[in-house]
């Protein structure tokens, strides 16, 4: 028989210390709780059932002096079962604890992990008294002390982050050179390989999709399908095992540890994307794994006007009560521990929005901005928002306060446009120069803007210019699921093709992608396996394919590594001139002024009037002067970098522009130029804008 001591009601969740474990659970509506403990995670019965007899504040804790790291574990709470009502408490269903630091493995489907009887007339409103122990993972008692030594984080500045999006998995599953044995895992990701390639092409900071311990959907688990993005999550403090390369009840959490301390070393941050906005039970007619369990009514919104429902605003079946204080809690505690404890660099939010909606729209000045904000940890972290979600007026482009960056869909989609060859240039100019029209406003400067031209949702670069429309037969659908408006154009023959000319096109509107992407101000991030040209075979939402169709492949072909050395080009030009790293939007200089920032040309060489920018034009200049930087180096003395003219051709002819004259005396060098390779003097006062293509001169003083 385990001793037990009344032990104490803070932290939440198990705590080791040292000598014995805290066992601490939130249940604001429950009239009892039992501590289940376990021999091994496929047990369908306890070893035994603790009854946590101390309660305050809301909190069943109890303090166990024999229970050591490894010990697995998990909660039957009981209470009303009264749907009507928002309770959903049934003692019958084995719960994982909301603070579990470790969870031991996946969901084992059956009808037994629902509250309520499957085929029931009356569906969730009658409990259901099946045992679920037997298909659910456990939460897992972890030894939290680490070998840090002397890990810092990098804290690289804003205006010098270039971010490269990737899945754990999906990145070194194909890769020679990682070891067998570590391919797939946190440990793979961080082996020299891949950290020297990230290196090599200038990225700053992994963004890593989702770690957090996830649930596979039973429909896709019943298709033999997988839930590969992870965007699912039922553990919020616990990284997920699948990640793991040891076979230790617990393993993944020093792993996690292990590759966050290695990208360190290398200079490289590592941001989480996080999904506080729902979790893995889904509607009222989902499964009861811990959240539904523990306190439907604390963690949950539910529709005022019928409690057994439920408020969402995700399009996932349920949205977390963030107006509740221990829900808002458990989020920042989970923050915080990312920071503190695993040592991460920062986080971007999935369907942000939800985060801050209080009864209606999104609430830029809201609890869980202000909760971000005065927080000392989270505070100095990088905050990404993906400003987005299904709720009304979902879409929050440019609201979100300030010290929080936002993914540009704007951006996105004005850049793909204009390559797709649409008219106009106006607002392709405002993504190339920042988007202050969307950032200033909230007194946020060019680094709020987290460009993109493709992320993990949506076609791979190479889909991109190769389909105009998706192909997911694969997953099941029908081709219904995934975006529509995904279209790329597949320069004379969609899908793959042999054609010379055809697969010419197709490499320079990448290159032109890239480019764009490298020479905008704001944060360029990257999407993996684009600078490999990775395909997906037309599939724009590979969620759930966790195959070589969705793994990076890296075995390059010439194409291929032609697209690498430009893609380290491009960011090399970026990293070397800080004229393309602005932290501050370019002043706007009355008429006249000789020498201004920023000079918007068309191709005669003068300067765009309102006539051009409401002309339709395919064609821009964008000339950036040396000296328009707000850079400063360790003395504080001002950056001057090269003055450089960018030039872009999104129409179908080829055009002659003419180079603007500068005071300085110097001569005009080709950077980049989209449509052949090479760096070359300029012996003309004009230059040959092919079709299609992206030009960059720099101007060097004689």
């Amino acid at each position: 028989m385990t001793r037990v001591w009344p032990g104490a009601p803070a932290p939440l969740g198990a705590t080791w210390d040292g000598e014995g474990t805290n066992f601490a659970l939130f249940s604001e509506h429950a009239t009892a709780v039992e501590l289940c403990l376990f021999d091994s995670p496929e047990s369908a019965r306890e070893s035994e059932r603790i009854p946590l007899r101390e309660r305050t504040a809301q909190v069943w804790h109890a303090y166990l002096p024999d229970v050591r790291p490894g010990q697995l574990y998990g909660y039957r709470v009981h209470g009303p079962y009264a749907p009507h009502e928002g309770h959903r408490f049934n003692p019958y269903k084995l719960l994982l604890d909301p603070y579990a630091r470790a969870i031991s493995g996946a969901i084992r489907w059956s009808d037994a992990l629902y509250g309520y009887t499957i085929g029931d007339p009356e569906q969730d409103l009658a409990m259901s008294s099946v045992d679920s122990a037997g298909g659910m993972p456990k939460s897992v008692v972890i030894e939290n002390a680490f070998s840090w030594g002397e890990d810092q984080p990098p804290r690289t500045p804003w205006s010098r982050s270039v971010i490269y999006e990737c899945h754990v998995k999906g990145m070194t599953m194909r890769h020679p050179d990682v070891p067998d044995a570590l391919r797939g895992t946190y440990l793979g990701l961080a082996t020299d390989p891949i950290i020297d390639h990230l290196r090599s092409i200038g990225v700053t900071a992994v963004e890593l999709l989702p770690v957090q311990h996830f649930a596979v959907d039973r429909f896709l688990h019943e298709r033999g399908l997988t839930n590969y993005w992870g965007y699912n999550t039922i553990g919020f403090f616990a990284p997920d095992v699948r990640y793991s390369a040891g076979r230790g009840v617990g393993n993944q959490v020093a792993e996690f540890k292990t590759m966050v301390k290695r990208f360190h070393r290398a200079g490289l941050e590592v941001i989480l994307d996080v999904v506080y906005n729902h979790t893995a039970e889904g509607n009222h007619l989902g499964p009861t794994l811990c959240f539904r369990g523990v306190d439907n009514a604390a963690y949950y919104r539910l529709d005022p006007d019928d409690r057994r429902y439920y408020l969402d605003t995700t399009g996932c079946g349920n949205s977390l009560n963030v107006e509740h204080s221990r829900t808002m809690q458990l989020i920042a505690d989970s923050l915080r521990h990312w920071v503190r404890d695993m040592h991460v660099d920062g986080f971007r939010f999935d369907l942000a929005p939800t985060l801050a909606r209080e009864g209606g729209p999104m609430n830029p000045f809201g609890k869980f901005f202000d909760v971000v904000r005065q927080d000392p940890v989270l505070s100095r972290v990088k905050l990404i928002a993906e400003p987005w979600d299904l709720g009304p007026e979902g879409y929050q482009i440019g609201r979100f306060p300030i010290g929080w960056a936002e993914w540009n869909g704007r951006y996105r989609d004005t850049v793909r446009r204009f390559w797709r060859g649409d008219p106009g240039v106006a607002e392709l100019a405002s993504r190339l120069a920042g988007s202050s029209d969307l950032y200033q406003p909230s007194l946020r400067p060019p680094q709020a803007s987290v460009n993109f031209v493709t992320c993990h949702d949506g076609f791979t670069l190479q889909d991109l210019v190769s389909y105009e429309r998706k192909h997911n037969e694969a997953n099941g659908e029908a081709n219904r699921d995934g975006h529509d408006d995904d279209a790329g154009r597949n320069w004379g023959h969609e899908g793959p093709s042999e054609a010379p000319h055809i697969i010419r096109m197709r490499d320079r509107m990448k290159r032109n992608f890239i480019a764009t992407l490298a020479f905008s101000q704001g944060i360029p991030m990257l999407s993996h396996g684009d600078e490999l040209g990775r395909t997906q075979r037309g599939n724009n939402n590979g969620y759930c394919q966790d195959s070589p169709l969705t793994w990076v492949d890296w075995s390059l072909d010439a194409g291929g590594r032609d697209m690498l050395r430009f893609v380290r080009q491009v960011f090399a030009l970026r990293d070397e001139n800080p004229v393309f790293r602005r932290r501050t939007f370019f002043r706007q200089h009355p008429e006249g002024d000789a020498a201004p920032e920023l000079l918007w040309l068309r191709p005669d060489g003068g300067a765009m009037t309102s006539e051009e920018w409401d002309s339709g034009t395919h064609v821009l200049g964008m000339l950036l002067r040396g000296d328009a930087t707000d850079e400063i180096d360790d003395r504080g003395r001002p950056v001057v970098g090269e003055t450089v003219l960018l030039l872009l051709n999104g129409g179908g002819r080829t055009v002659r522009f003419t180079l603007p004259a500068l005071a300085e005396r110097g001569v005009w060098t080709e950077l980049v130029n989209t449509a052949r390779p090479g760096s070359r003097p300029v012996r003309d006062d004009a230059v040959s804008l092919v079709a299609h293509s992206l030009l960059l001169l720099g101007h060097r003083a004689e």
